[in-house]
Formats: structure tokens, sequence, C-alpha cells
């Protein structure tokens, strides 16, 4: 570990942590649906959109329409995705002539953008043409982002309201978001990235000649404006195979240091949205506080293992860290910066190959997702789940004094507490279910490259990665198979609305409650002692339930190392 790695670290939290309110108080804008210095230019269109689609967007819905209302519109995105993708063959834009995908990896896909997952059981840009990526797939990463936005107002609106029998409308709530803050922002990151040497273009391939003399066919495409909300929306999807590792897609430091602020950016805005929502912002900082605890964490023990590097490796004379799977431009320190990072947000996107981290420097990005987008988590998905387990942890505050738990408010009651534990428990009962059944299954062991605890690392990886949401891979499993695309498409589907529904309905059951003042009996929920609680508990129960499954995979991989044996 060096100084300049922790600077970068460091350097990156202070430059977030300087953002959030801006971007917070923006977000409460969007909220409230109050007027913005965009109104002017963009209102119109947002009306136009209303009277197009007659949606009256002051008519507010109860949890169930709203629920209904997004779980449609999520289907009819996804058939429409899916036979884009299908028809790829016949349809313009295919510069490249490209067949259309099969069944199987076209189900796979369709689901995986839908979710925010972004999931790539494809070869990017041996697989997609550009009419695919603009339409099938980008404006996935807008709207996707935009739905969990407007899922974590609907649950803000709940803790805020008072006897409320609505939680906002689903349609004003995504088009305000897409219109007022995603489409701006990433207008603005798009120019960036095309000004960095980011590929912005219609053409699907470029010949050049080499330094040696031969000629080589570089692809090219709308790379740039995928880019940007690729990593605005934590979506992780790359326009290229390699991802955020390609220099088309990464070509400089300060392009990556540009990407890993983007991933976090909204995730840091909503919880000050959220704080002051409920009247409260200190609230918001207490989540936060708690989020970058954890995310730090995950950033030492990685940063430290990869930098500390293979003993194996040392004995041969090979000094230094781990220098597998990264690119030299960007070193171990961003490296695994960037690693944490996506996988905190349930981003996705990589700069560097996971598989080929040492055991327990990857076993950090796999624990992140495990926890349930809980450290920062994806747009919108990250903030409200992490409010699934402050009720959680509300719940056992209330145990210890005594009383009725009560959190910005509203008495936490059984109600509330069951929806929690049904939505966390999916997670688990996702990941390890699917993860037991393909380790014993020949279709399953058929998709892992390496054996042993590492080859089970990459299977447990796959699912957690997609009951998650989060779309990143440890890359040495072939998943491109009509098992691994039916299951990893099921396990993407139930780890995103099987949580949301739940979620919609504390939203609901909330908005109806009455506002309970703080009293001396109340466990005060902004302090060092609620931020070690929050803590504590999805330490806990992310420990509890997935410690067996990790000691079977990475940690049996790093025992196997310290004694010489790679796997």
């Amino acid at each position: 570990m060096t100084f300049q790695g922790w600077f970068l670290i460091l350097l990156f939290v202070g430059i977030l942590l300087a953002l959030t309110k801006p971007v917070g108080l923006w977000l409460h804008a969007l909220y409230e649906g109050r007027r913005t210095p965009l109104h002017v230019v963009l209102g119109p269109v947002e009306r136009g959109f209303y009277r197009l689609a007659g949606v009256d967007p002051d008519a507010e819905q109860g949890w169930r329409r709203y629920a209904l209302h997004m779980l449609l519109f999520n289907v009819a995105l996804l058939v429409f995705t899916y036979a884009v993708l299908r028809l790829q063959g016949v349809l313009p834009g295919n510069p490249q002539g490209l067949a259309g995908l099969s069944p199987d990896l076209a189900f796979n896909t369709a689901v995986s953008f839908t979710t925010n997952t972004n999931w790539q059981s494809y070869g990017g840009e041996a697989t997609m043409s550009n009419l695919s990526q603009m339409l099938g797939l980008t404006i996935h990463n807008f709207l996707s982002a935009a739905t969990g936005i407007a899922l974590a107002f609907a649950l803000f609106r709940g803790f805020a309201r008072r006897e409320a029998s609505a939680i906002g409308n689903f349609w004003a709530d995504v088009t305000r978001v897409t219109l007022y803050l995603l489409l701006p922002l990433c207008l603005v990151y798009t120019v960036f990235l095309i000004a960095s040497g980011v590929p912005q273009t219609l053409a699907g391939v470029v010949d050049v000649q080499t330094l040696e003399g031969a000629r080589q066919s570089i692809l090219l495409g709308p790379v740039a404006s995928q880019e940007a909300i690729k990593m605005l929306g934590t979506n992780g999807g790359g326009f290229f195979n390699a991802n955020s590792a390609h220099p088309f897609e990464n070509p400089t430091a300060l392009t990556n240091l540009v990407q890993m602020l983007s991933i976090f950016l909204i995730g840091f805005g909503l919880t000050w949205t959220f704080g002051k929502a409920v009247g409260n912002t200190k609230q918001g900082w207490a989540i936060l506080a708690a989020m970058v605890i954890l995310f730090l964490a995950g950033v030492t023990v990685t940063y430290w293992q990869e930098a500390a590097g293979n003993p194996v490796l040392h004995q041969l004379g090979v000094a230094g860290g781990n220098m597998e799977g990264k690119e030299v431009r960007f070193g171990v320190a961003a490296s695994a910066l960037f690693a944490v990072v996506t996988t905190a947000a349930s981003c996705g996107a990589v700069n560097a190959m996971h598989d080929s981290f040492t055991a327990l420097g990857g076993m950090i990005p796999l624990f992140n997702i495990q926890l349930g987008e809980v450290v920062i988590g994806g747009v919108g998905a990250g903030i409200y789940g992490f409010l699934l387990f402050a009720i959680l942890a509300v719940f056992v505050a209330g145990l210890m004094v005594g009383r009725t738990p009560e959190y910005v408010g509203k008495k936490i009651e059984s109600r509330e507490v069951k929806l929690a534990v049904l939505a966390i428990a999916v997670l688990p009962l996702m990941i390890l279910g699917f993860s037991s059944l393909s380790s014993v299954l020949q279709q399953g062991l058929a998709g892992p490259l390496n054996k042993g605890p590492h080859g089970f690392s990459e299977i447990l990886y796959a699912f957690t990665s997609a009951v998650g949401n989060n779309g990143s891979a440890f890359a040495g499993l072939t998943a491109n198979t009509p098992y691994y695309n039916g299951l990893l498409g099921v396990a993407m589907w139930v780890g995103r609305f099987f949580i949301i529904v739940p979620m919609l309905a504390i939203a609901g059951s909330l908005a109806a409650k009455k506002y309970t003042p703080e009293s001396a009996g109340s466990f005060p929920t902004t302090g060092g002692l609620w931020v070690g609680l929050l803590v504590g508990i999805v330490l806990i129960l992310g420990g509890l339930t997935f410690l067996p499954s990790l000691a079977l995979g990475p940690i049996a991989d790093h025992l196997a190392m310290i004694r010489g044996q790679l796997f």
C-alpha cells in the first residue's frame, strides 16, 4: 500500500461528501415536484409526455396501484427489448451484420437490463448491433435507474406523510427523474467522455495500420452516451466486453476517477434527500455514515490484499502487488477502489477482472453484494434497501429500551418488520439455493473454469451478482448456456421485484400512520450509537447468512494459497 493509493481513496470520499448536499437538494426538488431551472426548457416536454400517455401527474396512487403500474411498465420494457434482440439481424443500425440473439440469451439480457443488473452473458461489441445497444439496452439504463429513484421517493413519502393513503405518482416520478436529472447529467458527462477520447459514432469498424505494418479492424460505436448512463445509473453494462478496462470506455486516470465518482453520486445525494424529506437531515447523515464505514472497511481489506500480492509468486521471485487481471494504467489502488465501489453500489462495471483478485481481495466485492445493496447501493435501490435494515435495527433498539420501536416519527410495528424480513430474506434464499443447485447439477458444474473453492466462488459470485442486481462477474464462469441464462434471468427478476413489492407495502403502511414525536424513552437514531447499531445489524445478518458459503469459497481459497496451492 502506498501514500498515493490512500490519497486517491480519501480524495474520492472527500469529493463525494462535498457533493452530497447539492445533489440531495436537487433530488429533493424532484421528490416534491417543485420547479427547477430546467423547467423553462423541459417543462413543455414533460407536459407533452403526460398528454400523450393520458397521465394526470397530480393524481397520486396508493402503494398497490403504484406497484402495479411499476410492474406493468417493466414487463412491457422486457418484452420490447426481447423482441429487439431477437430481431437484431433484420433491423437497421447493424453495420457488422450481426445475427439476432438466441432465445435464452435474449431472455437473459432483456431481464438483466430491465432489472438494472446489466449482467452480460454475451461479448458486447461482438454480439450487439448499434441499434440494440441504443434502443434495446441504453433505454433501460435510463428507465431502470429512474424506476429505482422513483421507488426511493415513494418510501420517503411513506416515512414523511401522516395519515395519508397515497405515496406519489409512479409516472410523474419516473418522468421527472429522467428529464431533470439523468438526461442533463448524462449530456454533460457524454461531452466530457468524448473530449477524453471515448468514441461516439454510428460507424461500426475502422481499419488502421499498426506500427508493425499489419492491418487491424477496430470496433467503434455510440460508446460515450452509453458509458455516461451506465455509471450514473449504476447499470454497469459495457459497450465493449472488457467493460471499463477497455481504453475506449475508460481511457485515462481522470475518466477512471470520474466514473467512480458518478457511480456513488446519486446514492450519496439520496441519503441527504431522505433526511430532508423526514424533516431532519441528521437522519440522512447517519445513514450515510454507516454506509461509508462499511465501504471504507471493504476498501481497506481489498487494497491490503491486492497490494500484498500472492505469496506463491513471491516465492518464485515475482515481487510486488497482485497485477493479474489489472490494467497497468490504473494499478493496484485504483483497481481495488473501483472493484469495491462498483459492488458497493450494485453497478457491475469493472476496470479489472475480479476473478484474478486474491482470494480475500475478491471476497469483499462478493460480500458487498451479499449485504443486499446497502453499502451505498444502486440508485434508489441502495437507500430503500438500507432503510429495510434500519427498520430491523430500530426494532432491535425498541427491544433494548422496552417500548414500541419508532423511526423518524413512525411506530414500527409487526407488519413493517415482517415485510422487511420478507424482502431481505429473498437474497439468501435465491443466492444460496441456486448456488447449491448449480454446485451439484452437471449443467451447473460445466460452467466454472477453475476447480476447487475458486470454482465454487465463480458460481456463488454469479448468483450473488444476479440476485443482488449487480451484474459484475468472476469472469471464469461460462454463463452463456441455456441453463445459466435461464436460471440467472429468474434470479435477477426475483432479486429486483420481490424486494420492491414488500418495500412499497411498507411505504403504504407507514404513510397511513400518525406522527409520533420523540420522547425521553425514544431510541436516538442520529448519533454514533445508532450508526454503530446499523453497521452491526448489516454485518451480523450478512455474516450469519453467508459466512458458511464464503468459508467454502474464498476463505478456503485463501488458506490453500497460504499452503502454496492455487486453483
